[in-house]
């Protein structure tokens, strides 16, 4: 299966740099709109046969231009909602910020064990994700996309796919709109086939992308 992974588009906690994971949360900006409108031109070439959504509204905000243009009746889980703040929910500070990000990459390092603080261990974030995409594969079908959220595609990435790891996480986050394309099996294994547009070679050699992007916020969420 080839499974299209996109973030959503900016939302106002992703300008002001608040960590947010609430449910439903917030919507977009103007500009997180003109994104969700420009997926349609950028997944043009893409045969997309179901569209999942996450729980999050500014994911299914995102998706409506796609669902419109493809006439696609989006499916909600909760599954692929972003990874739960906890006891740093709607902070800024440069400690929460670390505290969330420190466990994040914990996690895609292999330590799934670990507690996000007040909230979800990473082994239960990838086994919701994971539940997910086994839904999807027993479609039948051979293209799926999950409009979701920048952290937890990271973290399943790191856990699931063979060809990105801690390193390439910590490095390359997933801006908004940002798609991540991933072909394989749960029985086979996963492989990143794009990462925003690029190999994982040919973005890696690209260099070093900041988790602090202005228009992202201090994290992908």
């Amino acid at each position: 299966m080839r499974l299209i992974l996109i973030r959503h588009g900016q939302t106002p906690a992703n300008v002001d740099g608040v960590l947010e994971s609430t449910v439903p949360g917030p919507g977009l900006t103007a500009l997180g709109h003109e994104q969700a409108i420009e997926l349609v031109p950028a997944l043009a070439d893409e045969s997309i046969e179901a569209l999942f959504v996450s729980s999050m509204v500014r994911t299914h905000l995102t998706a409506a231009p796609l669902v419109a243009d493809r006439r696609l009746q989006p499916v909600v889980r909760d599954g692929i909602r972003e990874i739960a703040a906890g006891d740093v929910e709607g902070n800024t500070d440069d400690a929460s910020v670390h505290q969330y990000v420190h466990t994040l990459m914990s996690w895609c390092g292999g330590d799934l064990d670990m507690r996000m603080p007040g909230a979800e261990s990473g082994r239960e974030v990838i086994a919701r994700f994971d539940s997910v995409v086994a839904e999807a594969e027993s479609l039948g079908l051979e293209n799926v996309a999950f409009v979701s959220h920048g952290a937890v595609i990271r973290a399943w990435c790191a856990a699931r796919t063979r060809n990105v790891d801690l390193e390439f996480v910590t490095h390359h986050y997933v801006v908004n709109t940002g798609i991540v394309v991933v072909e394989g099996s749960s029985d086979t294994g996963w492989e990143v086939r794009s990462w925003l547009g690029e190999s994982v070679s040919e973005a890696a050699a690209m260099g070093v992308a900041s988790d602090h992007s202005p228009a992202s916020g201090p994290l992908d969420e």
